[in-house]
């Protein structure tokens, strides 16, 4: 069994696996009372600076990663994505109506800087054939002080909005990302430019083999640095990459861990370079689909081909609602937040609209472990709302819509079944009394939407 922490989370077991029998989810490596895998859902709140510092000094302000892990388990969330920042710094004029209308630094990343000549902001320059230790110490005491709370983490190994999406076209200035990018020709020791056909800034690309040996060296040394941790999985890039890279990285990540004593998950993010089928074609084993992808306020019902990090990320950038939380979570997706969190990077600080996305993801967890979940399906054709997770005929999860009954089809439930109404902020709950087979309708108890579970006796 998982152990104990000092703060009386349970620490993480794994490494992860796809789920044999129900692919939306993963599973741990323990079993349910039935004797089948137990399924994992996950559900976090991740934050751009919670692996490197961002802040408008140089160096920038430290990141309070203690406080960090008290806010996740005070929601009980078990899942962060940990950025990587592949630039020096961040230009918030970028992000429109939640920037900063400033540049944070960015620090540290992965190289030493120990060129004897001056980088473009007047520091010493890269050399990428040296990776900076304090980086590697820094990523892993943070994944396995995560773990012994209880949270895995997905590791990003880069981050691609930057050029992907922030490098031109807005109010910041043109090319501030590729500027400031180790693999700038003026930014390294090396004579390294990630130039490719002439353009320049391609990064995340094959096709500069200088290039992707650095990438593949530095994507080596995290492995090495968090293997043998159990609550890792790996992302490629953030909103960015370009199809045969991402794909050369999943299949890059697979075979060095055949040779590890662990191996992990590796995901591919959209908003970026992919679209949903071609995620869903590549040998990723999870992957987060976008809003170009039918994932905005109304989910689609997902098949479960591959497990589906849902993120307001790719999704609204920073947004999202309660409602959504619930329709993610009975969609067969397992919902992420991107959190302004403190509003030091971007945002508001204290921004009281997040408040009620974060909870009702605690709630929802709390529900998911409530029930055999590796045995539940999407089966949004038993509820008037069109949201029921479902093992037919022995427990059902039904969201209702604000302001309208629930009708549920239960003709193949055997035999009477509990019934109890969940608040989906607050997670007060309300039993009713035992529901008989047959299509029953259901009055919330309190205003707003409400969630249902019924159970067999």
């Amino acid at each position: 069994m998982p152990a104990n922490t000092a703060h009386g989370a349970q620490s993480a077991r794994g490494p992860l696996t796809v789920h044999p029998t129900n692919p939306r989810y993963f599973t741990d490596g323990s079993v349910s009372p039935d004797g089948s895998p137990r399924a994992v859902y996950l559900t976090g709140a991740h934050t751009w600076n919670n692996l490197v510092d961002m802040g408008r000094n140089d160096p920038p302000e430290a990141f309070d990663w203690g406080a960090y892990l008290d806010f996740l388990d005070a929601h009980n969330h078990n899942f962060i994505r940990m950025w990587a920042w592949d630039s020096t710094v961040w230009d918030t004029q970028a992000n429109g109506s939640l920037g900063k209308d400033f540049v944070h630094n960015v620090a540290p990343l992965p190289w030493q800087r120990t060129g004897e000549r001056a980088a473009l902001d007047g520091k010493p320059r890269f050399d990428l054939s040296r990776h900076d230790p304090a980086y590697f110490q820094r990523l892993r005491s943070r994944v396995a002080e995560a773990g012994e709370r209880g949270i895995y983490v997905s590791v990003m190994f880069f981050e691609g909005w930057g050029l992907f999406h922030g490098n031109r076209g807005r109010q910041a200035p043109e090319g501030w990302a590729w500027r400031s990018h180790p693999f700038h020709p003026a930014n390294n020791a090396n004579g390294v430019t990630a130039d490719i056909d002439g353009v320049a800034g391609g990064v995340h690309r094959l096709g500069n083999e200088r290039v992707n040996t650095i990438q593949e060296a530095y994507i080596r040394r995290v492995i090495d640095t968090v293997n043998d941790l159990d609550n890792v999985l790996y992302e490629v890039i953030n909103e960015g990459g370009e199809k045969a890279w991402d794909w050369w990285i999943v299949d890059l990540v697979h075979e060095v861990e055949r040779g590890k004593p662990k191996r992990h998950p590796v995901g591919i993010t959209g908003h970026g370079a992919e679209r949903l089928d071609s995620m869903l074609a590549s040998p990723a084993d999870w992957i987060s689909p976008g809003s170009a992808d039918g994932f905005r306020d109304d989910p689609a019902t997902w098949d479960g081909r591959k497990v589906s990090l849902l993120d307001t990320d790719h999704v609204w950038g920073c947004g999202g609602h309660v409602p959504w939380v619930w329709r993610s979570f009975l969609r067969g997706h397992n919902p992420l937040f991107m959190d302004p969190y403190d509003g030091s990077v971007l945002g508001t600080p204290g921004d009281p609209e997040w408040v009620p996305i974060r909870q009702a993801m605690g709630v929802a967890r709390r529900v998911a472990e409530r029930v055999e979940l590796g045995r539940m399906v999407p089966r949004d054709d038993l509820a008037s709302s069109g949201y029921c997770l479902a093992d037919d005929g022995s427990t059902y999860i039904a969201y209702a819509r604000d302001g309208a009954n629930l009708i549920l089809d239960l003709s193949d439930a055997r035999g009477a079944l509990t019934a109890e109404w969940i608040h989906p902020v607050r997670g007060e709950s309300t039993t009713v009394e035992p529901v008989a087979p047959g299509r029953r309708e259901f009055v919330a108890p309190f205003g707003g939407g409400a969630a249902l579970l019924l159970s067999a006796q």
